[in-house]
């Protein structure tokens, strides 16, 4: 690399950030941290800003952001940056090489349009910007020249397994789904089924509302569509098929019919660390897989009665035009109100269903256009969210 590659991360504070922050330390020779934000959690931010020496903080909620400058709590000299403006301003630092967007929902977009404009490569790990305006991200990437290397461990496991082989060979893609933490409860359970309930996943180690999106299988669904951004690919070209090991992320079949699989544990320390050292390789935060011990690698299809989201929202790629960006915050808006309490989970996939019903689809010709038709969804979901119980 000729240096420290310097990271910018947005969602220091939450499950991404965390696993970033284990692969940072485990290789200080080769990763630094040049700026870190969070939503609100500003005791934590300051923790990390001592253990880590970063000078450059960015807390976009401004109530928090007014107790974080009047605390003493970060080192001296700390540049504290506020809102939305101050995630954009962070993303941009002249020192950093590399921006990782780890933070929830559509709050990373203008930040990952704002380090693509000044020609930082991207890191991925927010699903939700390329649902939300991937014809726009990938565009700004494409005029800028910069690299989107993607974080999640599924599009990472494609990165992986299509590194090498021309596009015009590639069949289609199947990403795994873990199937949730109600994969194996009987129907009429789930219409009893808690946020305590959803948030028990199986596997993995994660934020809430990506939790409840594994349950729902919303999170492949959005998967899917930021793979069509990613690699370029039609919508019949992709799908999902449920293995409940969380071991193998992804298989891409190429025209021969031969399949190259992409297998690591499941902890996001590694498709984390592979994005941030790209193209160089080292040795690992956590051990891999152990062969001498019993390893199963089971698959099941996605049963659509089950998990209704996938149906949508692979309804919703298909369609194109702005309804990615509707299923997106429908689901969003539905995911909050049933962790607040206030619909239950099977309300989730009517919601959603309701808003893409709803809302006019057409191409949209500005990111202004996106924004609209994601204001009107979320004004319609939460509507619903009152009115269905």
């Amino acid at each position: 690399m000729g240096g420290p590659r310097r990271i910018v991360l947005l969602g220091a504070t939450g499950s991404i950030g965390a696993s970033t922050l284990r692969v940072v330390a485990t290789h200080p020779d080769r990763l630094r941290l040049a700026g870190i934000a969070a939503h609100s959690n500003w005791r934590r931010l300051s923790e990390i800003a001592r253990e880590f020496s970063v000078s450059e903080v960015a807390i976009y909620d401004a109530a928090a952001c007014r107790e974080a400058r009047a605390s003493g709590a970060f080192p001296e000299g700390t540049r504290i940056l506020e809102g939305a403006e101050g995630l954009s301003e962070i993303s941009t630092l002249a020192s950093a090489d590399l921006v990782l967007v780890a933070v929830v929902g559509t709050a990373g977009l203008e930040p990952a349009l704002a380090a693509i404009a000044a020609g930082k490569d991207l890191a991925l790990a927010s699903k939700e910007i390329l649902v939300m305006a991937g014809k726009f991200v990938m565009e700004a990437a494409r005029a800028k020249g910069t690299r989107i290397l993607p974080v999640d461990s599924e599009h990472n496991a494609v990165f992986q397994c299509l590194e090498g082989h021309p596009g015009s060979g590639v069949r289609r893609i199947v990403l795994t789904a873990s199937g949730g933490a109600f994969r194996d409860w009987p129907a009429e359970r789930m219409e009893k089924a808690t946020p305590e309930d959803a948030l028990k996943h199986p596997n993995w180690n994660m934020g809430r509302k990506v939790t409840v999106d594994s349950a729902t299988l919303a999170n492949k669904g959005l998967e899917l569509i930021e793979a069509q951004w990613l690699f370029n690919l039609r919508p019949e070209q992709l799908t999902a098929v449920i293995h409940p090991q969380s071991l193998v992320h992804c298989l891409v079949e190429f025209n021969d019919g031969a399949m190259l699989a992409q297998l690591a544990p499941s902890s996001m320390t590694f498709p984390i660390q592979h994005a941030l050292l790209y193209p160089e390789r080292a040795g690992g935060v956590e051990p891999p897989i152990d062969f001498t011990r019993l390893v199963r690698f089971d698959f099941r299809p996605v049963d659509l009665d089950r998990y209704p989201m996938m149906g949508l929202a692979t309804d919703a790629m298909k369609a194109g035009g702005v309804a990615p960006a509707v299923f997106n915050a429908a689901n969003e808006v539905a995911v909050e109100a049933f962790l607040a309490g206030r619909i239950p989970f099977l309300a989730i996939p009517r919601i959603v269903g309701n808003a893409l019903g709803r809302t006019p689809n057409f191409e949209p010709r500005s990111l202004a256009d996106v924004l609209e038709a994601d204001a009107q969804a979320r004004r319609g979901a939460a509507e619903d969210s009152l009115n269905l119980k």
